[in-house]
């Protein structure tokens, strides 16, 4: 009978959290933009092959290339890092988010071994974001709430299931409007880092009032 009602006694706590992290909007908002990161970080890293392929580059040095792509996150991961020190992290997330908008503008708009190079570049501007968006979400929730908060958050890798398919399907459309398909298809990255974009704007306002 006791452990029944501590069962009951949690799940009303458990309830509860859950309507102070839903009435949160940082938070709120935090897992939907994490969502869109997922998703974005799968779709940069999963077709760059193709894109290389596009260009006549074998598989083998298509590879490479991808390889040498997750190699400069890791590098940004540190350089955002060592940045942090002197630059907001919501600002600096705003910074990246721009920069891996315009590496993802020049995936679509060039042609040639100079947009590959800017697929790859978009890697290092992604290096500071998971971890930049999971900390400013839980920034201000009570402890009670970070555990429950850290779940949903987590949870949201479950957005990398959804867009990649879709780019894959305009991919396999071979050209849109005269332009490669794979090119146009790194619009959908694009769009991720437009949400990421306004979710660091918002929180940093938020910051500042």
């Amino acid at each position: 009978m006791k452990n029944q009602n501590n069962e009951t006694k949690e799940n009303a706590n458990n309830k509860g959290t859950l309507r102070r992290l839903f009435s949160n909007k940082v938070y709120r908002e935090g897992v939907v933009t994490q969502l869109f990161y997922v998703a974005a970080q799968i779709m940069t890293w999963t077709f760059i092959i193709q894109y290389a392929d596009r260009l006549g580059i074998d598989k083998a040095t298509a590879q490479l290339y991808n390889i040498i792509a997750m190699g400069m996150f890791l590098c940004g991961r540190f350089i955002s890092t060592f940045l942090m020190k002197y630059v907001n992290s919501r600002k600096l997330l705003m910074f990246f988010a721009i920069g891996a908008m315009l590496a993802s503008a020049g995936t679509i708009l060039i042609d040639g071994l100079m947009g590959l190079y800017c697929l790859m570049a978009i890697s290092v501007f992604m290096s500071l974001m998971f971890p930049t968006i999971y900390g400013i979400a839980l920034g201000d929730l009570d402890s009670k709430s970070v555990k429950l908060g850290a779940a949903g958050l987590i949870m949201a890798i479950l957005g990398g299931s959804v867009l990649p398919p879709v780019q894959a399907a305009v991919i396999d459309c071979g050209s849109i409007a005269g332009m490669p398909a794979v090119n146009l298809s790194f619009a959908l990255p694009l769009v991720c880092f437009i949400v990421i974009l306004f979710y660091a704007r918002r929180a940093f306002r938020r910051m500042a009032v």
